[in-house]
C-alpha cells in the first residue's frame, strides 16, 4: 500500500489528475493485487502476471476497452515507480492493449442543434441555465469535466481559458451573440446567488455541478429531437468539431479548439465528413442512377 499511497499523491499534486480520475486508477492497481491475493509486491511482479490478469478480466466478460483502461492505469502505476527508482524494470515492458473495434460516434445534425434552441426551456434563470450550458458544450467543444470545473475567472469576455486534460489550458473564443448570452447570465445570476461560489455553473444552493446532472440534463433535451442511441455531452462536443470540419475549418485549428495533445486524434472528424461525402456520392451521383452499370 506505501507504493500505492505514493502514486496517488503523485497523480494529485505532480500531475494535478482530478480526483475522479485519481480514483479510477487506484482503484485499478488495488483490483491487480487483489487478483495476486497481495501476496506478490511489486518487485516480482512481471508480464506473466499482468497476462494472467488480463486473462481473468477477460473471462469475466469485460469488454476490450474497458480492459486497456485498466492496462492504461497499470502502466502509469508501474511506469512512476520505475522512473522513481522503486523498480529497476518496469514489468510492463511487451504488454499491448487489445484491439478494439472503433464505433463510429454520431454527431448530432445541424438540424437537431437547431430544434433544441426552439425547445421550451423553463422560463427562469434554471431554465436559462440549462440553455447555456447546451451552447457552451456546442461552441465551445467542451469536454463534461471542462465545462463542470469552469470558474467565472475563466471566462474573459471575448473567451474562455479551458483547463483539459493533464491541467493544460487553451482558449477557446467566444461569438458576439454567445458573448450577450454569457453577460446575460451573469447578471441574472448575480441578482439570485446568495452564496459565494465561484464555479461558473452551479445547481441549488450553490453546489457544483456533478456528472449524472450534465448527463441527464442533455438527454432530456435530446431524446425529444432525435433517434440516436447516444446522447450525451461527449456526442455534443463531437457535433462541434465534425460540424467545424463540414463547413471548411481547417483540421489544425479544429486540433487547438478541442485540446487534442495530437492530430491523430482530430483526424477522425474529418473522416467522418469523407464518410458523409461518399453516401452524397452513392446517392447522387449520376452512375449510380443507371439500373444497368454493366459499362462502368
Amino acid at each position: 500500500m506505501k507504493n500505492i499511497d505514493a502514486y496517488i499523491q503523485y497523480l494529485l499534486k505532480e500531475k494535478r489528475y482530478s480526483l475522479h480520475t485519481v480514483v479510477s486508477y487506484a482503484k485499478d492497481v488495488k483490483s491487480f493485487h487483489e487478483f495476486l491475493g497481495n501476496q506478490i509486491p511489486d518487485e516480482q511482479i512481471d508480464q506473466r502476471h499482468v497476462r494472467q490478469w488480463i486473462m481473468h478480466l477477460s473471462k469475466q466478460g469485460l469488454n476490450h476497452k474497458s480492459i486497456n483502461r485498466k492496462i492504461s492505469s497499470l502502466k502509469s502505476y508501474y511506469k512512476f515507480l520505475y522512473i522513481t527508482h522503486t523498480l529497476s524494470t518496469f514489468p510492463l515492458e511487451g504488454i499491448r492493449n487489445l484491439k478494439v473495434e472503433k464505433k463510429i460516434q454520431i454527431p448530432f445534425s445541424e438540424s437537431e442543434m437547431q430544434s433544441v434552441a426552439r425547445d421550451h426551456f423553463p422560463d427562469n434563470f434554471d431554465g436559462f441555465t440549462q440553455y447555456l450550458i447546451i451552447v457552451l458544450f456546442y461552441n465551445l467543444g467542451l469536454r463534461k469535466s471542462e465545462l463542470i470545473e469552469l470558474q467565472l475567472s475563466d471566462y474573459q469576455r471575448d473567451n474562455f481559458r479551458i483547463k483539459g486534460k493533464g491541467n493544460k489550458e487553451r482558449l477557446v473564443p467566444v461569438s458576439d451573440n454567445l458573448q450577450k448570452l454569457l453577460e446575460e447570465y451573469l447578471e441574472q445570476r448575480e441578482k439570485i446567488v446568495t452564496h459565494k461560489t465561484a464555479t461558473y455553473f452551479f445547481i441549488k444552493k450553490g453546489q457544483k455541478l456533478n456528472q449524472t446532472f450534465v448527463y441527464r440534463l442533455i438527454n432530456n433535451y435530446f431524446r425529444r429531437v432525435t433517434s440516436k442511441e447516444k446522447r450525451s455531452p461527449h456526442i455534443l462536443r463531437h457535433s462541434f468539431a465534425t460540424h467545424l470540419v463540414q463547413n471548411g475549418a481547417e483540421i489544425n485549428a479544429v486540433k487547438e479548439l478541442m485540446g487534442h495533445a495530437s492530430l491523430s486524434s482530430t483526424q477522425i472528424y474529418v473522416n467522418n465528413n469523407i464518410e458523409e461525402l461518399k453516401k452524397i456520392y452513392q446517392t447522387a451521383h449520376p452512375r449510380n442512377l443507371r439500373e444497368d452499370k454493366s459499362n462502368y
